[in-house]
């Protein structure tokens, strides 16, 4: 196997599963969980909408010839991460409480980066440019 493609399987797989266990979590939302995101400012129900979010985005990055759908998944995770990452160090967490998304969000990039590298590229699904 391609050194690319084991490395895009590696990190999407790695990816995909810590999205999913967290998307699980949101749902359920044990006690902990929820005083962590009031402390953070955000209420109960938004926390389960970012849970199915995570579900479906997850269910999107591995689902096969779903360029465009893939594109949003990748795109959303990044706002979900990076929003992460800034609503700890703006409520005082510092780098200890934003560091499990900044891992992550790093983990996407590489993920997104290795995506033409598996066959069903970015370019394989690609529609097209319309004569001019």
């Amino acid at each position: 196997m391609n050194p690319k493609i084991a490395g895009y399987w590696m990190a999407t797989g790695l990816f995909a599963f810590a999205l999913a266990g967290s998307g699980v979590m949101d749902l359920v939302l044990p006690p902990m969980l929820a005083e962590g995101m009031q402390h953070l400012g955000y209420p109960d129900y938004f926390v389960r909408i970012l849970g199915v979010w995570k579900l479906l985005g997850v269910l999107a990055l591995l689902a096969p010839g779903t360029r465009r759908l893939k594109e949003w998944a990748y795109a959303g995770f990044f706002f979900d991460l990076s929003g992460a990452v800034v609503s700890h160090l703006v409520s005082g967490d510092g780098m200890g409480g934003a560091g499990a998304p900044l891992v992550l969000l790093l983990l996407g990039a590489a993920s997104w980066a290795l995506v033409d590298a598996r066959a069903g590229s970015w370019s394989a699904d690609a529609t097209p440019a319309p004569a001019t």
